[in-house]
């Protein structure tokens, strides 16, 4: 290990493990924006009901979820690097086997379990966790990046998955999302670090010499559950969960599962809806990056109060 005192490089590492991040979050927005694409398909081809793929789709989102507070809790164990691994392997085999599936029950366990399970282990705990590591100046605007990647996933892959489904098959879309998901994991592997200590280095603006920090050696689970057992005797706890909730609700829970399958029953093309979702992407990330640079500069409250009045005018 490099010498905690040596200078820093011109580009701090905390840049590197960020841009990781942000291809390993990027990604898996892609595989969880593929059911709004899969649903018709699948009603085709194997005779399901809408409500029946929603069913898997529900259970992914509430694994994707809840699996936040745990997933920090391994990072702060285990290392992001070890985590992510895991996770984008998980992710991997479970969007690849979809494509053997033919009972409803194989995709409950399939999409909804190990792409829930895969989904929720990286999602923006982690990455709030990891910012709040390596940056003491420029968190807002790094979170805010990190959080445009769901949007730039989407935007990405919408439209190519639509193209692809309906040129080549649901299932060899399904082997190419599969196959972007395992490319992605060397790159975590070979990039990812947990601390700045681990490079000799301080966080990103941080002056003073570095601290070698060791990772905790309690149970993740315990610490997961005693800091939610802190978390829901705090108003604010309540006042940000529920509002999160009915945003999820609306944005992932109906627009991002639904609206393709809507469009194509009135006569939109899917290649074509999928490019009207992927739009809202574009404006998402744009917001999202905006909000961050925002975020270092004014109180959080009234941005949220200005998010929350223009998403209920929507």
């Amino acid at each position: 290990m490099q010498n905690p005192t040596a200078t820093a490089p011109r580009l701090h590492y905390g840049w590197i493990v960020a841009a990781t991040m942000f291809v390993a979050m990027l990604v898996a927005a892609g595989v969880r924006s593929a059911p709004g694409v899969l649903i018709v398909p699948l009603e085709q081809d194997l005779g399901w009901s809408r409500a029946t793929i929603s069913l898997s789709v529900s259970v992914n989102l509430v694994l994707f979820g809840l699996l936040g507070p745990f997933s920090a809790a391994l990072v702060d164990r285990f290392g992001a690097r070890r985590t992510m691994v895991i996770s984008l392997t998980l992710l991997a085999a479970g969007v690849a086997a979809t494509t053997l599936m033919t009972r409803p029950w194989q995709m409950l366990l399939l999409w909804g379990v190990l792409v829930g399970s895969g989904t929720g282990m990286i999602a923006l705990a982690t990455a709030a966790m990891l910012v709040n590591r390596w940056f003491t100046e420029r968190r807002g605007i790094v979170m805010g990046a990190l959080t445009a990647s769901l949007a730039m996933g989407q935007l990405i892959f919408l439209p190519l998955m639509a193209y692809v489904t309906t040129q080549a098959g649901w299932r060899t879309m399904v082997l190419m999302v599969a196959g972007a998901t395992a490319a992605t994991i060397p790159v975590v592997f070979l990039w990812m670090r947990d601390r700045p200590s681990d490079m000799g280095l301080r966080a990103y603006g941080e002056t003073g010499a570095a601290v070698v920090q060791s990772p905790p050696l309690h149970n993740p689970f315990v610490t997961a559950l005693q800091v939610l057992g802190r978390g829901v005797r705090s108003r604010d706890f309540w006042l940000l969960s529920s509002t999160f909730f009915i945003c999820g609700l609306s944005t992932n829970g109906l627009i991002g599962t639904h609206l393709i399958p809507a469009c194509i029953d009135v006569g939109i093309p899917e290649v074509r809806a999928a490019g009207l979702l992927a739009a809202m992407g574009v404006f998402n990330m744009v917001g999202t990056t905006a909000s961050g640079w925002f975020s270092d500069r004014w109180n959080n409250r009234y941005l949220l109060f200005w998010y929350y009045g223009l998403r209920g005018l929507s």
